[in-house]
């Protein structure tokens, strides 16, 4: 039986220069390797070719973290939301280009002018959705929506509000569950019960419930054993990307360790 893979995201150095996040590529314990295409990482034809040259140097597989700074793809505002539509499929094309395995973008947030236009930004989402994978299907990319945390005024924290997307898109769309979000919602095991054929990519770190902290996977109240136990009860063969800021080379061990 397949087991699951563990990766890393580059999340953790996004202080570092981008030149310097290529190098710590094949130091790395493991070769499944999600990049963050935002800020000072942001991705472009110069540092694609880089990164391909890496990838077939060290062995390396990618998955792709769309940007989200500043990025809502439920604004009710129509320039707004059709500026971010701009800049994250580009991060698509840029996701077809490197052959990555999986992009992975962020729901609708919340605006403050929100609760005037009821449901607005959950519909304008789903168009946008709609939008996003109709063009993954043209470029043959692999593409899942993240659950994110209500706490943080964004949409699709829970199984209920997947549950209403797919209703509304009627798309066989993953989702990255991330477990560090569902957490602070209470959700992680909703979401493992309700939703596990959906579950098509993870981002593992681990909190107290309070904030979205990003610790290794040993520092937090999220019960990693019993995690790992029900994934390997519903047969999840794919990805766990390691998301920690902290401790990321013992996480990635961890996890190893714990979905031998």
């Amino acid at each position: 039986m397949s087991k699951a893979k563990v990766g890393v995201s580059m999340f953790y150095c996004m202080g570092d220069s981008f030149n310097r996040m290529v190098k710590r590529l094949d130091t790395q314990e493991t070769k499944h390797i999600e990049l963050f295409d935002d800020a000072t990482h942001d991705l472009n034809k110069d540092r694609i070719i880089q990164l391909r040259e890496a990838a077939k140097s060290y062995g390396l597989t990618y998955s792709i973290h769309a940007p989200c700074s500043d990025i809502n793809i439920g604004s009710i505002i129509k320039p707004m939301r059709n500026a971010s539509l701009k800049r994250i499929k580009q991060s698509l094309i840029n996701a077809s280009v490197l052959d990555a395995k999986m992009w992975v973008f962020h729901p609708a947030q919340r605006t403050g002018v929100g609760p005037f236009y009821p449901d607005a930004d959950f519909k304008a989402m789903c168009k946008s959705i709609e939008l996003l994978y109709s063009q993954a299907e043209e470029l043959g990319v692999n593409i899942s929506l993240e659950n994110m945390p209500g706490k943080y005024w964004f949409l699709m924290s829970t199984p209920e509000e997947f549950r209403r997307m797919y209703r509304e898109t009627n798309l066989p769309l993953g989702i990255t569950l991330d477990l560090g979000h569902a957490n602070l919602e209470g959700q992680v095991q909703p979401f493992i019960s309700e939703l596990a054929d959906k579950i098509v990519h993870i981002h593992a770190s681990n909190n107290y419930g309070g904030d979205d902290q990003h610790n290794g996977v040993d520092d937090g109240n999220i019960d990693f054993v019993a995690f790992t136990d029900a994934l390997k009860k519903i047969g999840y063969d794919k990805t766990v990307i390691v998301e920690s800021i902290t401790k990321v080379p013992q996480s990635i061990t961890r996890l190893k360790q714990l979905l031998a």
